[in-house]
């Protein structure tokens, strides 16, 4: 048991943007081994940010490195953005992987991340629930998003351990518009994807993402829910295998997510940038 306050090394990092402010932020606190959950719970919802990591040591021999994830209410197994900051910051403290790839242990299991250049991009995990979504559910969520069945292209589930469902629109102006009652929306996790109109919206990126969670508040940008959505629109040839997706405009963010299918694995990559270092007194 810790008696009294600790100093740890701390970051705040900006995810899936190359410029500081535009994408979706993240904390880290480096070195956490002696914190309780109850700590890193308590600092998180103090934070109170979409979430909180925290850099363990391993108890995987195949992994790197171990992060516990934190919204401000809960713990999470997996999340997208917070594999990629939390990988920055490791890499940033001086941290040299044992291979090739980056291995992240966290309670999903072991996570791969690769660097090309000095974008991280992560193997998106398995899905752990997929397919259509229920008719009571997806009435729920299209009530929520205030929508009818006539309005959308499909839904799917895109589960990879948050609870992401998503929802396919015909276009960006749609999914731009979207006014989600999130009375209606609490404790569903609902993504709404369409694709750009090269003519209209120009070539920037080639779909448009936005994310509802279940604590009631748009995510600027989610790495979870377009590894989930990459899964479902490439697998069913709706996407290509190598793509762009922009997140956050309503938010006044440019996020940016870079998609891209290798093989038979598909990785969820993204810029980050360092906009806060120092140390957190916990």
């Amino acid at each position: 048991m810790r008696h009294g306050t600790t100093k740890f090394s701390f970051q705040q990092v900006d995810v899936f943007s190359s410029r500081a402010l535009l994408g979706n932020p993240l904390a880290v606190v480096v070195g956490a081994d002696s914190l309780t959950a109850s700590e890193m719970a308590a600092f998180a919802s103090w934070t109170n940010l979409s979430e909180t990591t925290f850099l363990l040591q391993p108890k995987s021999a195949d992994a790197d490195y171990r992060v516990r994830i934190f919204t401000p209410v809960a713990e999470l197994p997996f999340a997208g953005h917070p594999t990629l900051g939390s990988c920055h910051v490791w890499l940033s403290s001086g941290g040299r992987p044992k291979s090739g790839d980056i291995i992240q242990e966290c309670k999903a299991g072991l996570i791969r991340i690769r660097r090309d250049k000095k974008r991280l991009a992560f193997e998106a995990p398995e899905l752990r629930r997929s397919g259509p979504v229920e008719l009571d559910t997806l009435t729920r969520a299209l009530e929520g998003l205030r929508l009818t069945s006539d309005d959308i292209v499909d839904a799917n589930w895109v589960d990879n351990g948050p609870g992401w469902l998503a929802v396919l629109l015909r276009s960006r102006a749609d999914v731009l518009a979207l006014r989600p009652d999130f009375a209606v929306l609490s404790g569903l996790r609902v993504g709404v994807v369409a694709p750009w109109d090269p003519m209209k919206d120009g070539r920037d990126a080639d779909f448009e993402v936005r994310a509802f969670t279940a604590a009631g508040f748009e995510d600027p940008v989610t790495g979870s829910l377009n590894a989930g959505i990459a899964q479902w629109l490439i697998g069913n040839g709706i996407a290509p295998s190598s793509y762009i997706a922009s997140q956050g405009t309503v938010l006044r963010r440019e996020g940016r997510v870079h998609v891209e299918k290798i093989e038979d694995q598909i990785w969820i990559g993204g810029d980050v940038t360092t906009c806060i270092e120092g140390v957190a007194a916990v």
